[in-house]
């Protein structure tokens, strides 16, 4: 039965919601339903041929199209005085206008998203129309009532609190997670993706997404186009595992974003923040390779992107290059004669930590009696874009500072704190930027915080002619004191940061700022003016192309299926050889040969990984009886687990060979003795390699030692994921060191760190089972070897040299299988370890029965045997 935390995308498609009945789905096309089930993606390959996007070809970047979907398009729009229609033009501001700098000059670029203002039913069609063929801009129209839920419900109440690290505690302060709200984040969500399709070209197109306000778009997107080129960026921060785990739909979130080829972040803490996330919920790890970090994700590699967004030089520029600057720039330098200016330019939000800024300031003030009459701090507040009695309460505490330090500390020609709560433009802005002394910036959670940038810029002015203070040749200095909680922090080398809910330390910030020399201010500034520059929004937005193209660039080889429901959604991408197992062709071919291997891996193949009962079914021991019982069959079973187990478990098969702890010891049947395959029977190196473990095992809680007579296993899996895995890389190193000059291989695996004796693998089993049957003039002419996890692969590997080395006949039929849908060595698969018993059971029904002569017993005494035998375990 599915969680009701997982809101079913079909539903959705329906408009089942209790929340918006009958409202707000719009007149779309209505999404198809994908509904498929693991298992019969061989069954869906016609389907996938007819319904998937497909080329043989992907495009480069020059000939291709992107969409820029974001919850807003770069618009202004006006209505027209007269009331008749309306006006629009570009937001040059926007950074979704400003990042097509970075794309290919041919590139077509293409907008989705709403407008800011409400546009009435009858007036839709037609402004859609305009704004497609002016602007190439798509706008989806939500209800106000469900852009209300959306917008100010979801994403402002739950989301953005929720990602700044507050949690909602109680229902006045954060917002309780209300599904209703949920419900119209996703039906939102799908309206987006409704309006994406109407222009999409999925074969070329490219599709940007941007922010936490469509995180689930990506699943619908991905849905209705299974090889779709598609990346995500997160302007805002991503919390860590800690607080994001309180969300109650954390998973969706999570499995919709798995759904883009490419998830950026502005910060590797994001970033971190966000691997761990799909860590501890999803099981999911990540690889680092060659500098480009990636999930593997059923058989898809999610590119992780770690780059600050920068600002639009040229914009910046042609505004330093007005020409009411100079005349700004004189007033406020008349106006701040011989003052040290201090400057905070920041949005009213709660997390921006104004108030913190103006309680350090007091201090400085309090403890440094210089600066008073001769420091003053410019506050600049831009509107709230947020609501609610944070908000209000915020604001209050804000007026309440501003008032009281003005009065303990200003006079009649002096006020130390200008607050300047109006919107301010950015002719004013720049001004402001290049008479401070210092910005300071004190955001207790930002995303990125692009103030420090554009005050650099400014300060540094534009060549010219001009005296002015932006053109003059003197040299260029300026000063920054910055939240270390903020997305610009680490790239401002030079800023002097500080943790701003110590108002003392922060105070002692700004005093430091404005009292260093005017040589280490021009050296840090220098230092900065060089990054900024370079690292600007085109920079970025070029650095996130080329990366979605690289990780995109073998989309169209693989094979892909779409399955599961709702947020459960994904894509499983497979190597075109790879299928799944016919059992009527295999049979066919079993019924056709002379000499057979058939290989066996034991948890996860024949028995489920997951049972806790470890003891074959009377089904499996009847049915290799049967395969052991015709001589053209060789039959073994190739585990990792220790030879008393498996000797025990298997008794009643008296001709099974059994291959124990990954062939150490092997025997052929039961009546033959085990035989040791390693290079050496010394195991000294256990007495310096265990103590080691026992190291690791008493400081990780969760770990344990498993002991085997040939090898020694450290598990993790029940550890802390991240604290695991970190002392699974320290243990790897410790163990390599203290073992160097000892014959054993150390390795790690999934949620393991192995020391066993060099020359031992279920590679040299297989290796040496067809070796042997050459040997006795059985060259084997089918083979069949299953298994399910990385030690079965050394098996899948050796079996496809095996033609090389002749160790199979030259017209062997070869089945190597994996048990599960997932990239392998293997070319076939079956779904569990239920297809693996079907399978055999087929095989062993299409076996002939042995001659009378032949040497085993009846078959009526099995069950009784295999009862004694499960019976003793």
């Amino acid at each position: 039965m599915m969680s009701r935390s997982y809101t079913n995308l079909l539903d959705l498609e329906a408009g089942n919601f209790p929340a918006f009945a009958g409202g707000g789905l719009g007149t779309g096309k209505r999404l198809p339903r994908v509904m498929t089930v693991p298992g019969t993606l061989a069954e869906l390959e016609e389907e996938e041929r007819a319904n998937s996007v497909t080329s043989e070809v992907p495009s480069s970047l020059a000939q291709d199209r992107i969409i820029i979907v974001a919850n807003q398009l770069p618009l202004r729009a006006k209505r027209r005085p007269d009331g008749r229609g309306w006006s629009f033009s570009w937001d040059e501001t926007s950074l979704l206008l400003q990042l097509k700098d970075g794309l290919p000059e041919d590139m077509d670029v293409i907008y989705v998203g709403s407008l800011r203002v409400e546009v009435e039913g009858h007036e839709q069609d037609e402004i859609s129309q305009t704004l497609l063929e002016r602007f190439k801009c798509v706008p989806a129209f939500l209800e106000p009532d469900l852009l209300d839920r959306f917008y100010h419900g979801f994403c402002k109440q739950q989301l953005w609190p929720l990602f700044h690290y507050m949690l909602p505690f109680s229902a006045d302060h954060g917002g309780r997670f209300d599904r209703s709200l949920w419900e119209a984040y996703v039906l939102a969500n799908r309206i987006f993706s409704q309006k994406v399709i109407e222009v999409i070209n999925p074969e070329d197109d490219y599709v940007w997404i941007h922010d936490y306000h469509l995180m689930a778009l990506p699943t619908f997107l991905r849905r209705r186009f299974n090889r779709l080129r598609m990346g995500f960026f997160l302007h805002s921060p991503f919390p860590s595992s800690e607080i994001y785990r309180t969300l109650p739909v954390r998973e969706e979130i999570l499995k919709a974003l798995l759904n883009c080829d490419l998830v950026g972040f502005h910060t590797f803490d994001y970033a971190r923040h966000f691997l761990s996330c799909c860590s501890r919920m999803l099981g999911i790890e990540y690889q680092s390779k060659r500098g480009y970090v990636g999930l593997e994700y059923f058989g898809r590699t999610v590119g992780i992107k770690i780059m600050p967004v920068g600002i639009h030089m040229g914009q910046l520029q042609s505004a330093l290059a007005l020409p009411d600057k100079d005349w700004r720039i004189s007033q406020l330098q008349q106006q701040f004669a011989g003052k040290m200016v201090l400057l905070g330019v920041d949005d009213m939000d709660i997390f921006k930590g104004i108030n913190l800024k103006l309680l350090a300031f007091e201090q400085m003030l309090k403890i440094h009696t210089k600066w008073q009459g001769n420091a003053v701090l410019v506050q600049i507040v831009n509107p709230a874009r947020g609501r609610g009695r944070d908000l209000e309460e915020i604001q209050l505490e804000i007026q309440q500072s501003c008032r009281r330090i003005n009065q303990q500390f200003g006079n009649a020609g002096y006020k130390p704190i200008v607050f300047i709560d109006r919107p301010v433009s950015i002719e004013e802005r720049i001004a402001y930027y290049t008479i401070a002394d210092c910005v300071v910036v004190t955001a207790v959670r930002d995303g990125m915080n692009l103030t420090p940038y554009e005050y650099i810029v400014s300060r540094q002015g534009i060549a010219s002619g001009s005296d002015s203070v932006s053109g003059s040749d003197a040299p260029k200095k300026s000063m920054l004191v910055v939240s270390e909680f903020i997305g610009c922090s680490p790239s401002l080398s030079g800023a002097i940061r500080i943790n701003p809910w110590n108002t003392e330390s922060t105070a002692e910030a700004m005093n430091e700022a404005i009292s260093m020399n005017d040589t280490e201010k021009q050296i840090r500034h220098e230092k900065h003016y060089s990054y900024v520059s370079t690292h600007d929004a085109a920079y970025w937005s070029k650095s996130f192309m080329l990366d979605l193209e690289r990780t995109c660039k073998d989309h169209f080889k693989k094979r892909c299926w779409g399955i599961g429901l709702g947020f459960g959604f994904r894509v499983v991408a497979l190597d075109p050889n790879f299928r799944k197992l016919n059992i009527d062709g295999i049979v066919s071919a079993y019924q056709r040969s002379k000499s057979r291997a058939i290989l066996l891996d034991y948890d996860g193949t024949v028995i489920p990984q997951a049972a806790i009962n470890k003891t074959p079914s009377a089904e499996v021991i009847s049915i290799l009886n049967t395969l052991c019982g015709d001589k053209k069959n060789v039959v073994f079973i190739v585990s990792g687990r220790g030879k008393d187990s498996l000797g025990k478990w298997f008794s009643p098969c008296k001709n099974l060979g059994i291959a124990a702890e990954h062939g150490y010891y092997m025997r052929w049947s039961q009546d033959e003795e085990w035989e040791t395959c390693g290079q050496s029977a010394d195991f000294e190196w256990m007495q310096m390699a265990e103590p080691v473990m026992k190291l690791y095992t008493e400081s990780t809680d969760g770990s344990s030692i498993e002991k085997k007579d040939s090898a020694l296993v450290w598990h993790h899996q029940d550890a802390d994921p991240d604290f695991g895995s970190a002392q699974a890389k320290e243990m790897l190193d410790h163990l390599e060191s203290v073992l160097t000059n000892e014959p054993v291989l150390v390795k790690s695996g999934q949620f393991i760190v192995e020391v066993k004796p060099q020359g031992v693998s279920k590679g040299i089993v297989v290796e040496k089972i067809l070796s042997s049957m050459v040997g006795k003039h059985k060259q084997a002419d089918f083979v069949l070897c299953i298994g399910d996890d990385r030690s079965d692969e050394d098996m899948f590997e050796c079996i496809s040299n095996s033609l090389s080395k002749d160790l199979v006949a030259p017209n062997t039929l070869v089945f190597a299988c994996t048990v599960g849908q997932k990239p392998s060595k293997a070319r076939y698969y079956l779904d569990d370890t239920v297809g693996v018993t079907n399978m055999l059971g087929a095989l062993a029904d299409a076996t002939e029965p042995p001659s009378p002569s032949f040497d085993s017993k009846p078959e009526s005494s099995l069950p009784t045997e295999l009862k004694s035998a499960q019976s003793s375990t």
